[in-house]
C-alpha cells in the first residue's frame, strides 16, 4: 500500500455478532473509494472481540490505516479494548451527531458500533460523517492532549 492509499485507508474488524454489519460497512467503504484493511472476523462463528480490536488499532497506530472501525454486539467491548492503546481515541457511536462531534472535538481515530443497538442505515450515515469531519483543533487540542496525558491532566 502506498503512503497515499494509507492516508485514506480504513481498518475494520468485528466479532461474530458484528460480522454482518462489518461486511456492509466494508463494502460501503470500498464503494466510497477507501482502501479497506479487513482485520476479521470472517463469519458468525464465536470469536473473542479483543483480538480484532487490537488488530485494527495496530493498523491505525502503525500508519497502515488513517481510521479504524470496530463492530461487536454492543460496541462496548470493542471500544473499551481499543482505548487501552495509547494514541487511539475510540468512540462508541449511535448516530451522525455523535460521529461528527467525536471527530471535530475529540479527534477520534476509531469508531465503534453495536450491531445489536445501531441499525445499518444509521451506522452507514454515521461512518460517512465520521470520515468526512475534520478535527477542529483550537481549544480542543488542549483537551485531546489531556486525554493522551501529553498535557497536565489536573488543570
Amino acid at each position: 500500500m502506498t503512503d497515499t492509499e494509507a492516508k485514506s485507508a480504513v481498518a475494520i474488524g468485528a466479532d461474530h455478532a458484528g460480522y454482518p454489519l462489518k461486511a456492509t460497512l466494508a463494502a460501503a467503504l470500498a464503494e466510497w473509494g477507501h482502501p479497506v484493511i479487513d482485520c476479521g472476523t470472517d463469519g458468525t462463528a464465536s470469536v473473542d472481540y479483543p483480538d480484532f480490536a487490537h488488530a485494527v488499532c495496530r493498523a491505525v497506530l502503525e500508519g497502515r490505516a488513517r481510521f479504524g472501525v470496530l463492530v461487536c454486539g454492543t460496541g462496548i467491548g470493542m471500544s473499551m479494548t481499543a482505548n487501552r492503546h495509547p494514541g487511539i481515541r475510540c468512540a462508541l457511536i449511535h448516530d451522525v451527531t455523535g460521529a461528527r462531534l467525536t471527530r471535530a472535538h475529540n479527534d477520534a481515530n476509531v469508531i465503534a458500533f453495536g450491531a445489536r443497538t445501531t441499525g445499518v442505515e444509521p451506522a452507514l450515515d454515521a461512518l460517512k460523517t465520521f470520515l468526512a469531519t475534520p478535527f477542529e483543533g483550537g481549544r480542543h487540542e488542549r483537551r485531546v492532549a489531556k486525554i493522551e496525558l501529553t498535557g497536565d491532566p489536573v488543570r
